[in-house]
């Protein structure tokens, strides 16, 4: 009973500590890390390569806006076989000729 009481609040902290973290809109490196599901090395990598947009303030602290990471999250797009068929196809109509 111990057990399930302390497995169920521990759930309950992490829910929390996520709703709080999606509501932020400047992310510290660590809270970065959460919210891309990424390692630090990871992160780091990025940033040093400047392949991520981040602010450092003092050299020793990054920071992060949210709405940046998602942009940069998105703008990797890997379109499927089926939606390069149609938008060449979507292509073709519109310039008039038809397939």
């Amino acid at each position: 009973m111990d057990q399930e009481i302390r497995t169920e609040l521990k759930k309950i902290s992490n829910e929390l500590k996520e709703q709080k973290l999606l509501q932020k809109e400047m992310l510290t490196f660590q809270e970065a890390c959460e919210y891309l599901n990424v390692s630090s090395s990871y992160l780091y990598k990025k940033t040093s390569q400047k392949l991520i947009p981040f602010y450092a303030p003092s050299k020793r602290k990054l920071f992060f806006k949210k709405e940046e990471l998602d942009n940069w999250l998105f703008s990797k797009e890997f379109k499927s076989d089926k939606s390069i068929d149609k938008i060449a196809s979507d292509y073709l109509i519109n310039r008039g000729r038809v397939l």
